[in-house]
């Protein structure tokens, strides 16, 4: 066998690496490296397309923001639109089943780094006239579910009880101690929340005298008031309830469940299903819980105007005629948009420091 000298050696070594460039240049792409997520707009409802009809609660932030490039997401409700500044907005589908797994199917896709990412869950919701007024947006910081535990129908249960829902495990309705399931009762971040409304709290909301017509119909301490930007807390179910006996047991489900802390404000049909996938997918390092703020504005009381039983109420609230759809849409966009912009805006900041209030 001939002997090879330094030369040849170092011949055949360069074919060697020459040859196993081309052969790694010849191999497909490794995946990317997941799209960095800034902040996450979470919104529950879209009636038509994204774009240029009637909108739902998507649509201002895709035409405004240009949200432009769209992400299928097979395991969820809706695919996710982004734009180029790490704004990814994302449509759960209506009630906590749907939002669970929307959420859950983002947070575990591998396209997408969601690690610091903010996020903004900004719908529409019922309110209690007692504590906002249509098209006011509502900064939550309890979130309480409204559907787990037993019920009796009203017209069967005892005299003496003020209501048919009784906690899971207990025997008569608000009975102590207090005992809230795992996914029952959500607490976010209260220093974030509390930044997010200082941010908020001078911005002008819409008002008009078709809003102040509507408003005129109801009774309740914020009933009457302009909309304006407030801090309040949220009961959540999936069943769509209206009524005064109904508000006054949502004030009284959410004080319960709270220890006193929580004020009910809002109602909501999906944020515990999107703050049980979040809590889960905190847990697997997928997503920050302390960076999520929950945003909600009133279309609606949650409860009849002056001289009107709640079924009636009810058929109107199907209608739109003692409501405030859109103007509650514009708050939604208008109120999370300014969070959204000086996140993005200073992300060099927040990026690793999470706001603190002044």
């Amino acid at each position: 066998m001939r002997k090879t000298g330094p030369v040849s050696t170092v011949l055949f070594l360069s074919c060697i690496a020459a040859t196993a460039t081309i052969a790694a240049l010849a191999q497909p792409k490794s995946t990317d490296s997941p799209i960095q997520v800034k902040v996450v707009i979470v919104a529950m409802f879209e009636p038509g397309a994204d774009t240029g009809d009637t909108p739902g609660e998507l649509q201002y932030w895709v035409e405004r923001d240009r949200l432009d490039r769209v992400y299928p997401l097979p395991a969820a409700y809706h695919p996710a639109r982004m734009n180029d500044q790490g704004e990814l907005a994302i449509v759960t589908g209506q009630g906590t089943a749907h939002a669970a797994a929307s959420i859950m199917a983002l947070g575990l896709d591998p396209r997408f780094d969601l690690t610091h990412a903010y996020w903004i869950v900004a719908g529409i919701a019922g309110g209690s006239p007692d504590r906002a007024s249509l098209g006011s947006a509502v900064w939550a910081n309890w979130i309480v579910d409204g559907d787990l535990g037993y019920e009796i129908d009203a017209r069967e249960i005892p005299s003496t009880w003020p209501t048919g829902m009784v906690p899971l495990r207990k025997e008569r309705p608000y009975e102590l101690p207090a005992d809230a399931e795992p996914g029952q009762i959500f607490q976010t971040n209260r220093p974030l929340t509390l930044w997010a409304y200082n941010q908020t709290k001078n911005i002008k909301l819409a008002d008009s005298a078709k809003l102040a017509e509507i408003r005129g119909h109801f009774d309740g301490t914020m009933a009457q008031t302009p909309p304006k930007v407030l801090l309040g807390d949220e009961v959540s179910s999936s069943t769509y309830w209206h009524g005064d006996l109904m508000d006054t047991w949502a004030t009284r489900w959410m004080d319960y469940f709270t220890g006193g802390q929580g004020r009910f404000a809002t109602t909501a049909m999906e944020d515990t299903g999107t703050l049980e996938s979040l809590s889960q997918l905190a847990a697997a390092g997928r997503v920050d819980w302390q960076r999520i703020l929950v945003l909600r504005t009133v279309s609606n009381y949650d409860r009849q105007p002056r001289g009107v039983d709640a079924v009636t109420s009810l058929a109107y609230q199907r209608v739109s005629r003692f409501g405030a759809y859109l103007p509650s849409l514009e708050s939604a966009y208008t109120v999370g948009h300014a969070v959204a912009s000086e996140l993005l805006s200073n992300w060099t900041v927040y990026r690793d420091h999470i706001p603190q209030p002044r």
